[in-house]
C-alpha cells in the first residue's frame, strides 16, 4: 500500500519496476523458521534474476526476461529468511549505454524520483534501490555497482550502501559490464543493516571464479559493532577530493569532527589521479562489456521471451534500440553501446587491465595505506542530488 501511494501516478517515485505476489506469504512462512534475516523484505535491482519476476535491466529488450532462475545471491538471500519484495528501477542497463543518460530513467521504469525532493536525481545505476531504501519500501535493498553506482546514489539519497571487493557476493545470473569491477553489495537505512544484508548474500560460487575465496572471508560482518570503537584507529583524509563547494566542505569537516570525537586520529593525504587511470579502466570496461553482456544473454533459456525475441548479443541490443528508437532512444542515444562493439583488440585489452589493476592496487589504495600507516581513507562521496534533466543529461 506505501508503494502504490508514493511510487505510482505523476508525481510518483518510480522507485519499483514491479512486486512479488508471493512476498507475504513467504514473509510470514520465514519469520517462522527462525532464520537470520526473519522475514525480511528486500528489494532487488532489476538486472539480478530472480526466479518470480523478469529481469529487464530497465530495456524493453529484456521485458520478458522470465528465466525462472534464482541468481545464486538471491538463493542466499532466501536460505537466510530474506524476502524478495520485488524488483528496482535503475538507469537503463546500469547507466552504461551513453555518456549523456540522465541516471535513474530506464525504458521500463521511467525516471526515478529522489524521495527527499522529487525533481531531483537519485543518481545511478541503482536509483531505484536507494530512493526504495530511503522512501521505506522495505527493509533493505539489494543495487549493483561497476563504478559508483551504489555509493552515488547512496550519498544522494541520504542511506547506506556498500560496494563489497569484487568476489565476495556471486555475479552469475546478474546483467554484466565489467566482471573487472561489477559487484552486487546492500543498501539499507543502518549500518547494522547493511551489514546484516552483506552476510546473507556474500559466499562462494563455482560459475563465478572471482568468488573462490568468499566462504574464507564471509562471516556474521554484525560481530562486534555495538561495541566498536574509533579510538586511536588512523584515518587517511584525502584533501584534494573534497572539491570547491563550501557547502559540502562543511559537512565534511562536520564528519571529520565525528570521527576526532570518537577518538580516531585524522591523517592528510596529498593524492591525484595517476596518469592513464581513467583511459585503462575504461578499454577495459569496453572490451568486458561486448564479451561479457553477449555470454549472458545468450545464457538466457529461449522460453524466456521467446527464441526470436531474445537479444543474444550486445550488436542485437543496438538494433533493438535503432529498432524501437522512439521509445528506447527518445532522451540519449546509444555511443558507449557501440564504441563498445568495436572494441576488440585482446592484446591492448589484457595491457589495459594489467595497467589499470596496478595503478588503483599498487600505486593508489595499498601504497597509501602503507605510507601513511592508515587504516582507512576517507573523502567526499558526492555533492548535493542534481535537479533531473531529461534532455540535457546530468549534470
Amino acid at each position: 500500500e506505501r508503494i502504490k501511494r508514493l511510487d505510482e501516478g505523476e508525481d510518483g517515485l518510480n522507485a519499483v519496476i514491479s512486486i512479488n505476489p508471493e512476498a507475504l506469504c513467504a514473509a510470514a512462512h520465514a519469520a517462522l523458521g527462525r532464520l537470520a534475516l526473519e522475514g525480511r523484505t528486500v528489494l532487488v535491482k532489476d538486472n539480478i534474476e530472480t526466479r518470480e519476476l523478469p529481469t529487464t535491466a530497465g530495456s524493453l529488450a529484456l521485458a520478458g526476461n522470465m528465466t525462472g532462475r534464482d541468481a545464486p545471491l538471491i538463493a542466499r538471500l532466501r536460505a537466510a529468511g530474506g524476502v524478495v519484495l520485488g524488483k528496482t528501477n535503475l538507469s537503463e542497463w546500469a547507466n552504461i549505454r551513453d555518456f549523456n543518460s540522465t541516471s535513474g530513467w530506464s525504458a521500463v521504469g521511467g525516471l526515478t524520483r529522489n524521495p527527499h525532493a522529487i525533481d531531483r536525481n537519485t543518481c545511478g545505476s541503482s536509483s531505484g534501490s536507494a530512493a526504495a531504501v530511503a522512501a521505506g519500501f522495505a527493509w533493505a535493498a539489494i543495487g549493483t555497482e561497476t563504478n559508483g553506482s551504489i555509493t552515488c546514489p547512496a550519498s544522494v539519497n541520504g542511506v547506506v550502501g556498500f560496494k563489497p571487493t569484487v568476489g565476495l557476493v556471486s555475479r552469475t545470473f546478474v546483467v554484466p559490464i565489467s566482471s573487472t569491477q561489477d559487484t552486487a553489495g546492500p543498501m539499507a537505512r543502518s549500518v547494522a543493516d547493511a551489514a546484516m544484508l552483506l552476510g546473507a548474500i556474500a559466499g562462494s560460487d563455482p560459475a563465478d571464479p572471482a568468488t573462490a575465496e568468499a566462504d574464507r572471508y564471509k562471516r556474521d560482518f554484525t560481530e562486534g559493532l555495538e561495541t566498536a570503537s574509533l579510538e586511536g584507529v588512523k584515518i587517511g583524509v584525502m584533501r584534494r577530493q573534497v572539491g570547491d563547494r563550501a557547502d559540502l566542505a562543511q559537512v565534511f569537516e562536520n564528519a571529520l569532527a565525528d570521527l576526532q570525537s570518537a577518538g580516531a586520529e585524522l591523517v592528510d593525504i596529498e593524492f591525484a589521479m595517476p596518469e592513464g587511470m581513467g583511459e585503462a579502466s575504461f578499454t577495459v570496461l569496453l572490451f568486458e562489456l561486448r564479451e561479457e553482456m553477449g555470454e549472458y544473454l545468450r545464457s538466457i533459456p529461449p522460453v524466456a521471451q521467446g527464441e526470436e525475441a531474445t537479444p543474444r548479443s550486445l550488436a542485437d541490443l543496438i538494433a533493438f534500440n535503432e529498432a524501437h528508437a522512439d521509445k528506447e532512444m527518445r532522451w540519449f542515444g546509444q555511443d558507449i553501446f557501440e564504441m563498445a562493439e568495436s572494441t576488440t583488440d585482446l592484446a591492448a585489452y589484457a595491457e589495459a587491465k594489467e595497467q589499470a589493476l596496478f595503478l588503483a592496487r599498487d600505486t593508489v589504495i595499498d601504497r597509501l595505506l602503507a605510507e601513511n600507516d592508515v587504516q582507512f581513507l576517507v573523502a567526499p562521496t558526492r555533492g548535493p542530488a542534481w535537479v533531473s534533466d531529461l534532455v540535457n543529461g546530468d549534470n
